[in-house]
């Protein structure tokens, strides 16, 4: 053979020795990396289904938690902290009163709510039944307080003045008209065993306060803007106070003689043309020749012939 032969042949063997080398010698026995980067055994593959035992027995083989248990473990944490947060209700007493705790919602409703057959009330228990829409009885008649005004007043007496609001006159001093005006305590003189013997010194013998007598009126004046005019023009003693439910001022004095001082039903009221209003002073506008007297009564009005049930401020 020649020279070129014989290299051509060792080249031959010297690769076929190679491979040899490589597939059936000592590199198919090393370890290699996968495409995940988790070092795996060719001669003994990872299990996939039946996890390595260790320690932690929540650790595969290299000490990674599978996904499967991963998934199982959070599955049952989620659980067991659902279960902390629900309590089985009514198994504890009220820390503080050491009664059954209060019932849960679906029972505080079942109790709250009127049962489905509505059956009647107990008698004794303050429920009040339900009205039957199909029932023919008539309503029940409508309360008193709800045919007065915002201001408590009852209806007025067919051809009597209605009341005007204090803040919607308008007081017209270029027209001066005439009333006439008086105030007087002669009631006190019938009932001397109850009236404040205190008082005995500002008590007229004749019982007259302010004797009658022609006075100014101006257009849109009230009962109490003439009465206060004159009291002042003449000195003589007035003490008042504005009532907003009623929106009137109320007389509580004149000449120092107050509400009380003669019993527990007197004081001050007032008459319009013989006629007590059942509204405050403050709320009736005076008409030309209009004769007004301030009276005290020692008995609700009942000495002076000017009773009135819930009238409010000196009616």
């Amino acid at each position: 053979m020649t020279k070129k032969k014989w290299l051509s042949a060792w080249l031959i063997i010297i690769g076929v020795l190679a491979v040899a080398y490589f597939w059936g010698g000592d590199y198919a026995k090393n370890p290699s990396s996968d495409s995940t980067g988790v070092i795996v055994s060719k001669e003994e593959p990872l299990p996939t289904s039946t996890p390595i035992e260790s320690a932690d027995p929540e650790l595969d083989s290299k000490g990674t938690p599978s996904a499967i248990e991963t998934s199982e473990a959070t599955a049952t944490l989620n659980e067991q902290q659902n279960g902390n947060k629900e309590e089985p209700a009514n198994t504890k007493q009220d820390s503080h009163t050491g009664k059954d705790p209060v019932k849960s919602n679906d029972e505080t409703k079942a109790s709250a709510s009127p049962s489905s057959t509505n059956t009647p009330a107990d008698s004794g228990s303050g429920a009040v039944k339900e009205p039957d829409p199909t029932s023919t009885a008539k309503p029940p008649a409508a309360s008193p307080d709800e045919n007065k005004d915002k201001y408590q007043t009852d209806p007025v007496p067919l051809g009597k003045p209605k009341p005007v609001e204090p803040q919607d006159t308008i007081i017209d001093k270029k027209k001066a008209l005439t009333v006439t005006l008086s105030v007087s305590t002669a009631t006190i003189l019938n009932n001397l065993n109850s009236f404040n013997k205190d008082k005995l010194e500002v008590l007229p013998k004749d019982g007259v306060i302010y004797k009658a007598q022609k006075v100014t009126l101006y257009e849109g004046e009230s009962v109490f803007d003439v009465l206060l005019r004159e009291m002042k023009k003449n000195k003589i003693h007035m003490e008042f106070e504005m009532t907003p439910i009623y929106n009137s001022n109320y007389i509580e004095g004149i000449n120092n003689i107050y509400e009380f001082d003669c019993g527990e039903l007197s004081g001050w009221m007032y008459k319009v043309n013989g006629w007590f209003p059942n509204y405050g002073a403050s709320r009736y506008a005076l008409k030309d020749g209009d004769v007004v007297e301030w009276v005290y009564t020692c008995d609700l009005g009942r000495d002076v012939g000017g009773y009135v049930a819930g009238a409010g401020g000196n009616s």
